[in-house]
């Protein structure tokens, strides 16, 4: 089994040190950075896995970091930040990470974060087999289950992990209502206290890339008080 390259960012050292010390312990290969130019660089050198990244940094700020990544690359992000606040939450979610941790944190709850990313990612990432199996279509959408992809009007598609994992979920059971927290329990294979808001902002970028008017959604809609569903045409 190939062994997981994550790239850790931090002006912290010590931080970058203690995360490093405890993955290198499950078996994975780190490399570290200490600020956001630096993370970039390691983006474009090496073949990552997962990023682990913190916001408040010097020359380039984690959030303006991860924004350039998403224009090239889908893997995992997992924000590191003291910001606790729900704003930051979303904001740091909205921009394309796929969780968030506040420090001070668990060491080993991020271990168990990034090994339930990594799971997704590796069932998930590779999307490049030439198999015709089982197609699930709803009016302009249609979902390839072997292949994971989804397209609209025929057109593919482009999602992150975290997203086509939901995509995956909704289009399998059409028309069923997921609450949040099922669908956080699903699809980031841990329980949470706060799923809302993590899979509203989710659910809100799946929108923006599916609907022709994501403010007033054909496919991808939520019951009030209940949860979202993936509507059945």
């Amino acid at each position: 089994m190939q062994q997981s390259t994550i790239l850790i960012v931090d002006d912290d050292k010590e931080i970058v040190r203690a995360i490093a010390i405890n993955l290198e312990q499950e078996g994975y290969h780190t490399i570290c950075a200490y600020n956001g130019m630096q993370a970039l660089d390691a983006v474009m050198k090496h073949d990552l896995q997962l990023i682990i990244m913190d916001v408040m940094m010097p020359e380039l700020d984690g959030l303006s970091a991860i924004i350039r990544i998403r224009e090239q690359k889908n893997l995992p992000i997992i924000v590191l930040s003291a910001k606790s606040e729900n704003t930051d939450k979303v904001l740091g979610l909205s921009i394309g990470a796929d969780d968030y941790i506040c420090k001070p944190f668990n060491p080993m709850e991020l271990v168990a974060r990034v090994k339930s990313h990594l799971r997704r990612y590796t069932h998930l990432g590779d999307i490049h087999t030439s198999g015709s199996g089982k197609r699930i279509t709803t009016g302009r959408l249609s979902y390839q289950l072997e292949e994971q992809a989804l397209t609209v009007d025929g057109e593919t598609v482009h999602l992150t992990a975290t997203e086509r994992k939901i995509v995956d979920l909704l289009m399998r059971h059409l028309g069923r209502v997921f609450p949040a927290e099922e669908i956080y329990r699903r699809v980031w294979d841990c329980d949470s206290y706060a799923a809302e808001n993590t899979v509203m902002v989710h659910i809100r970028r799946i929108r923006e890339k599916i609907e022709i008017n994501p403010k007033e959604p054909e496919y991808l809609k939520v019951v009030w008080g209940i949860g979202y569903k993936m509507e059945k045409m």
